[in-house]
């Protein structure tokens, strides 16, 4: 998954950087070394694509977007290992996973993946407040198709509420177009309506290629009921809109029955359409197991397939060696070089080989103690409506550094390479607004001391380090330190250039920032002056759990850690 350390460091001596450079738009992920882009589509919709690591712009190109189920982000879709305190719903859908291994048997192909969620976590109520909905749909999945360097196939997929996505895409065209290849619902059918062609047009979809395939999965759900209550409808759930695509489908085709393990199947079209539905005699809830346990997901990308040495749709986890880590800091491997044998080790490397290294080294835990425990940070503001809030949220108590307590070196790196290791610590980059509370509350405020000479230089990252330690001296290092770096941070302003880097701070006494705001120089700049303060995801707004990313994005509270109105950019 990861390049041991040792290794870098002898690519580095003895041959270029084994990582390709991400395409335009993307960063390095921490898991896997494939490559992420995320952003908000259509203003409410966040979107995630996940690109793998040995991405070919010569090979064909094949595009999974997966519309989430209602409840879930887009995180816990991809899904991660579940650790003690964990919400469950990381370890349900695996839809990261599952794509993994497809792409492991797909070796002739580039295989991309991109997750949405609709604001709300709810397609269905998404689009009742969208009149325009199909078009804004439409306008997503071609969105998606223009990330990626040539026009790609499309698969889409969904479960759950994540149905009413894809009945919006086809709806938003009088037939499907040809480019999209497969089209998988996981228990998501609900909302399928004769009334509105769905039938018509996908059946038309199906015969314009003998190579297209309708796979749709669900179970007997009729009956079954959840504290004491039914969970559906007396004409609702999956069994019964099956039931309906089946007796529209059998108007023009003919079915065969067999039995499948669990599933009782139908299929026509010599294959291109396929029907599983689990007849749940135990009268179980079945509903994301099917996806999840069963390896739904991957049933429904290799249906009419030769790639079908992963098993079959049942349990066990077919994708297990798949799952990335929960997000979170690693515990500092027995053994880790000190921080200034690591920068010695990159004196002479290339940006790029430097960058890597560093980087290695902090996804593997190689950073000090004092930087683990997240400093609280509290901070009051009126919403956009007028009505006043109250935020907590934790951060470093220092920048990113590499090493040991008793040798350690703080490291300038992209604002590319901070976002991957704020990805593996489920973390993101501050905002201005943010730097001036953190730099406000900060117990520990030092006076800056720039630097003039060989600035860029690894030798300029250990001096001005050594410089701030000898400031000081003797104090608590967990404390919250400040007026001693500019911070790598998060702008809107980013969207007027592409690829630069946003700084910003490095405050003395007075509060007055050395650097205001500035995009001035390219992603890749790096000097001694610049550091990463890392902000937890994870954190409150009035007491109630929120996601910093999701905050950042929202219309009415936003003000409470961005003073540049909702924050649309990022690396």
């Amino acid at each position: 998954m990861r390049i041991p350390l040792l290794t870098l460091l002898f690519l580095i001596v003895a041959g270029p950087a084994v990582a390709a450079a991400p395409l335009p738009g993307f960063h390095n992920s921490p898991w896997f070394q494939e490559s992420v882009r995320e952003t908000w589509l259509e203003g409410s919709v966040h979107a995630v694509m996940n690109l793998p690591s040995d991405f070919d712009p010569g090979r064909p190109t094949r595009l999974i977007v997966f519309a989430t189920p209602n409840g879930n982000t887009v995180e816990q879709t991809l899904g991660c290992r579940f650790e003690r305190g964990a919400d469950w719903h990381v370890d349900i859908q695996h839809v990261a996973a599952q794509t993994r291994l497809w792409r492991r048997l797909n070796p002739d192909e580039n295989i991309a993946l991109a997750c949405v969620a609709a604001e709300g976590l709810s397609w269905p109520a998404w689009r009742k407040e969208r009149p325009e909905y199909a078009a804004a749909i439409a306008r997503i999945v071609e969105t998606l198709r223009g990330w990626l360097p040539s026009k790609p196939t499309v698969t889409l997929a969904c479960h759950s509420g994540g149905g009413s996505f894809l009945f919006g895409f086809i709806n938003s065209a009088e037939a499907i177009p040809g480019w999209i290849d497969r089209i998988v619902f996981l228990d998501a059918n609900y909302s399928y309506d004769d009334e509105q062609k769905h039938g018509d047009k996908l059946l038309a979809w199906l015969r314009g290629d003998a190579s297209r395939r309708l796979i749709v999965i669900a179970y007997d759900d009729r009956e079954i009921v959840f504290d004491g209550k039914k969970v559906v409808s007396e004409t609702g759930g999956t069994y019964r809109a099956t039931g309906r695509m089946r007796t529209r489908f059998e108007k023009d085709v003919s079915f065969t029955e067999q039995k499948a393990g669990d599933f009782n199947t139908a299929s026509a079209l010599g294959g291109q359409l396929v029907l599983h539905v689990h007849p749940n005699p135990h009268n179980k809830i079945l509903h994301t197991v099917m996806v999840g346990e069963m390896n739904g997901l991957l049933e429904g990308l290799s249906s009419g397939t030769d790639r079908r040495g992963w098993g079959s749709l049942a349990a066990p986890r077919a994708y297990q060696e798949f799952v990335q880590p929960a997000p979170g800091i690693p515990a500092r491997p027995a053994g880790a070089a000190g921080g200034r044998a690591v920068l010695e080790s990159v004196a002479h490397a290339s940006r790029e080989a430097r960058e890597q290294v560093l980087v290695q080294a902090v996804l593997e835990g190689n950073i000090p103690d004092f930087l683990r425990p997240w400093a609280p940070v509290d901070v009051e503001a009126t919403d956009t409506a007028g009505q006043p809030h109250r935020a907590s949220y934790e951060v470093l108590p220092d920048y990113l550094a590499v090493g040991s307590d008793d040798d350690f070196v703080r490291i300038p790196i992209s604002p590319q390479s901070a976002q991957t290791i704020a990805d593996a610590f489920g973390a993101t980059l501050p905002t201005r607004k943010m730097v001036e509370d953190i730099t406000e509350i900060a117990s520990i405020r030092l006076t800056p001391r720039p630097l003039t000479a060989d600035r860029e230089s690894v030798a300029a990252f250990v001096k001005h380090n050594d410089l701030i330690e000898e400031q000081r001296g003797e104090v608590l290092r967990s404390a919250l330190l400040a007026g001693i770096k500019k911070d790598v941070v998060l702008t809107n302003r980013l969207s007027e250039k592409p690829n630069r880097v946003a700084i910003f701070g490095w405050h003395f006494a007075d509060g007055t920032p050395i650097q205001p705001l500035t995009i001035v120089h390219v992603n890749w700049y790096v000097d001694y002056s610049h550091g990463i303060r890392l902000v937890k995801r994870a954190m409150t707004v009035d007491g109630k759990p929120r996601d910093l990313k999701f905050l950042l994005h929202d219309a009415r509270l936003h003000p409470l850690v961005s003073d540049e109105g909702v924050m649309e950019a990022g690396y």
